[in-house]
């Protein structure tokens, strides 16, 4: 059953890349609306936003934009936000689902990652000969207590 999973896992990787993409054109264009401008212009003013380019410091390649790291997410978020609250406005349900369910899936985003990272590797860990110990949680403090006698 690899090939069916394979087509599967693909055709969900193609409807949410192709679901991303509807988002971000319906998100150019409310901003362009709110602008008074164009679709272009608006597009421009968001690439210009979020913008990153290498960059090379103190011998270091890094990566540098106009927005640090900890405000592109929420502010990404926000203007999915706003989105969705302008079309439930305008009672334009079909949008606004798909701007929920890309709300819905940046946020779950870190913690999905994290849950299939941690399942490969326990896959290859087991694969390898060196599984974990499969009832320990990182999470938990372990200690131990002994009785002293009087």
């Amino acid at each position: 059953m690899p090939k069916l999973t394979l087509a599967i896992a693909l055709l969900a990787l193609a409807a949410l890349a192709s679901t991303m993409t509807y988002t971000g054109f319906l998100v150019v264009g409310v901003l362009a609306e709110y602008l008074g401008t164009n679709r272009v212009i608006a597009g421009l003013l968001l690439g210009a936003l979020f913008a990153r380019f290498p960059w090379i410091r103190k011998g270091k390649l890094s990566v540098v934009g106009l927005l640090p790291k900890p405000v592109r997410r929420p502010l990404i978020i926000g203007l999915l936000a706003l989105c969705l609250l302008h079309f439930l406005l305008k009672g334009d349900y079909v949008p606004a689902g798909f701007m929920g369910f890309t709300t819905a899936f940046l946020l779950s985003y870190p913690r999905l990652r994290r849950a299939v990272f941690d399942r490969m590797v326990s896959s290859v860990f087991q694969f390898a000969g060196q599984s974990r110990a499969t009832g320990t949680d990182d999470r938990v403090i372990d200690g131990e207590f002994r009785e002293k006698k009087d």
